[in-house]
């Protein structure tokens, strides 16, 4: 029987492969890319499109015995930049470029060009991040992709995928000090990207203390942020303050929340703010060799993802799939 993971990792597949979309990797000519790539277009995950050298990776390829079809696209960005160059001065002429030649200098970035691609329907979703700083490629992002945006914020998500579960641990990527309105922000984000995977959001809000146990600015703040949730979004499942052990395990959450529908069972977990969330999910993923998925982005019209400068092969192929899935 299949554990978790390889289940998880099949639904994100096919789910992905039905789709049908396009993802741009600006960072083509990296040799995890390449090979993630050739995956995706293989497994039918998406049609790829790698900006980078064409004669370099077809001889990374050759030597590296990698699969390029004909659903993966080399494009040098050096033929494509012009095109691009009079909508992003167009776009940002009352912000911050005062100059067509200003928005052709910037074009020069692959991250920049990427998201104009994106942003002009081009292709379906970005992914990248392996050689660039999650700054990189946020603050762009922000500045391209957000001005069209739904929603005025932003969150992102790692999908933890265990062998018997997937949790989803928010937001460990973004926003550095959130307070009680954008931790409700993230948890309604994440709920809503844990539904289109199809996993029932059960939302613990994470603290050192669990109930009433203790009092402080940092338990009052997630106790607020329970009730905005509960007001937005009366259907949803959220309890906390509580810790991590009583969140996850069933025998704990017996004895320090009997009476939680959450506690023992939560699917979705939301830190109080980065350095917690950030430091737990790395130490999870080290320790325990576990997959996780992103930082996958929330709130975004169109998705953008960053890719941790480690990521694994397994980690690019199912955060292209991730992309493709909020595509649609």
């Amino acid at each position: 029987m299949k554990n978790c993971i390889e289940k998880f990792k099949l639904f994100l597949q096919q789910k992905s492969s039905s789709l049908v979309k396009t993802i741009v990797f600006p960072e083509g000519n990296n040799i995890k890319i390449i090979e993630s790539a050739s995956i995706c277009s293989q497994l039918n995950i998406s049609r790829c499109i790698l900006l980078g050298d064409k004669k370099y990776i077809h001889e990374v390829a050759l030597k590296k015995k990698i699969i390029i079809d004909e659903n993966v696209t080399i494009i040098n960005p050096d033929s494509i930049r012009n095109c691009y160059a009079q909508n992003l001065f167009n776009m940002r002429k009352e912000k911050d470029i005062k100059s067509y030649q200003d928005s052709l200098n910037l074009l020069d970035n692959n991250i920049v060009l990427s998201l104009m691609m994106l942003n002009q329907n081009d292709v379906d979703g970005v992914v990248a991040g392996i050689e660039n700083t999650t700054a990189d490629i946020i603050r762009p992002t922000f500045k391209l992709i957000q001005n069209n945006c739904i929603n005025s914020f932003v969150s992102s998500i790692f999908l933890m995928l265990f062998p018997d579960k997937v949790l989803i641990y928010g937001d460990c990527a973004i926003n550095q000090y959130p307070d009680s309105n954008a931790l409700a922000q993230i948890a309604i984000q994440s709920a809503k990207t844990a539904n289109s995977l199809g996993i029932s959001p059960k939302i613990a809000m994470l603290s050192y203390a669990t109930g009433n146990s203790s009092l402080g600015s940092s338990v009052y703040k997630i106790r607020e942020a329970i009730d905005i949730v509960k007001n937005v979004k009366p259907n949803l499942l959220i309890d906390g303050p509580m810790q991590y052990d009583a969140a996850v395990s069933s025998a704990i959450a017996r004895i320090k929340l009997p009476n939680s529908q959450v506690a023992g069972h939560a699917t979705v977990l939301i830190f109080p703010d980065l350095n917690s969330g950030n430091i737990t999910y790395k130490a999870v993923q080290r320790s325990s060799g576990i997959i996780s998925i992103g930082p996958v982005l929330q709130g975004l019209q169109k998705p953008v993802n960053d890719l941790s400068r480690g990521a694994s092969i397994d980690d690019i192929v199912y955060t292209t799939a991730m992309t493709v899935i909020q595509s649609f």
